[in-house]
């Protein structure tokens, strides 16, 4: 895709309208939020890379978010709690836009994104979770020559895809890959070369 004002920033309407596919039969519960910034005219968005000494998914680049816990009320109290433990985001500076599709993980939990609006502002790294902050172009996520993808035979799923986003030295891919398709393809030109069941991958 050409760099465009029309596709350097998202058309957030469709996620505020979505209606998201919700997910019940996984043992664990979690939430992330998609984090919007605007900076310079043109939408970024705000990723984490996760500590190399977690237990679970060591290394890769996901959005703030985590487990639920006995004093969340909510699910989206899930992901604003997670949000500032892991990087000091506010709950009182994250606008939410919506919610996209619940999706499973290899690790038995049901992920429910959020997409919200942030600051645009320094945020600071849980050093016992967060190895890293990147806060990466649209433009640049959208760019074909940074994307590819790859078919999978899962011993549980069949055959996956799994989608790769390479920018500015990350890789974003797994299920935060899986969330990223949906909110492009909800809020830009954005197309997956094949289609991804994202409740069962």
């Amino acid at each position: 895709m050409n760099s465009t004002d029309e596709m350097v920033r998202m058309n957030l309407e469709p996620v505020a309208s979505h209606e998201p596919v919700e997910i019940d039969d996984q043992e664990y519960d979690a939430a992330v939020i998609a984090p919007i910034v605007d900076r310079d005219g043109e939408h970024h968005l705000l990723f984490t890379k996760r500590a190399d000494h977690l237990g679970e998914h060591p290394g890769q680049m996901s959005f703030p978010g985590g487990g639920a816990e006995r004093q969340d009320r909510t699910i989206l109290d899930t992901a604003l709690r997670e949000a500032y433990e892991e990087i000091g985001l506010e709950e009182t500076e994250a606008e939410v836009v919506g919610q996209l599709d619940d999706i499973r993980t290899v690790t038995e939990y049901a992920v429910t994104p959020f997409v919200a609006r942030v600051p645009d502002r320094e945020y600071v790294p849980d050093e016992h979770e967060v190895a890293e902050i990147a806060v990466l172009p649209l433009s640049e996520l959208l760019d074909p020559d940074n994307y590819e993808y790859d078919r999978r035979s899962h011993p549980y799923y069949g055959d996956v895809v799994i989608h790769y986003f390479h920018v500015d030295g990350y890789t974003v891919w797994g299920a935060t890959g899986r969330i990223l398709v949906q909110l492009l393809e909800l809020t830009t030109e954005f197309e997956a070369p094949e289609r991804v069941d994202r409740s069962s991958t």
